[in-house]
């Protein structure tokens, strides 16, 4: 017999991160910014990668090409950030953080470290660290 689709480890997992994600937005809407998770995680992986192209972004924040180009028009129209063209191929363009969009990740991380330490609370760093190899040797099945 099957086991149901609540019980499988999956399922947890899938459980965890939506009720992180929905925790963590609450945290940053009820501070009165008027930005999502996703787009925080744009910004930040284009902060700290300069010149990254949109398929590496899409990879790094585990979104499809047509979400991020989604959600980087929303950042460009909300004054995050620039989008400059390359002179020699106008299908291509590099992003970069505006004042805005450097002024609110700094203003969101201490939200963002308060958030990720209240889902860690009563988790000890061994515990921390064998979650992580258990989900790093998931994916890594997944993979091969």
């Amino acid at each position: 017999m099957m086991a149901k689709s609540e019980q499988t480890i999956f399922y947890s997992i899938e459980e965890s991160i939506k009720s992180y994600r929905q925790f963590a937005q609450k945290q940053i809407n009820d501070q009165g910014f008027d930005i999502t998770i996703d787009q925080g995680l744009i910004l930040s992986i284009i902060n700290e990668n300069p010149g990254i192209p949109q398929k590496e972004i899409a990879r790094r924040a585990f979104k499809d090409v047509a979400s991020v180009t989604r959600i980087i028009e929303l950042l460009v129209k909300s004054g995050f950030l620039k989008r400059d063209s390359f002179e020699k191929d106008r299908r291509r363009f590099t992003l970069h953080l505006t004042a805005k969009g450097k002024k609110i990740l700094t203003e969101i991380q201490p939200i963002v470290d308060a958030n990720r330490k209240k889902a860690v609370e009563g988790i000890s760093e061994e515990e921390i660290e064998l979650l992580r190899k258990l989900v790093n040797k998931i994916s890594a099945n997944c993979r091969s």
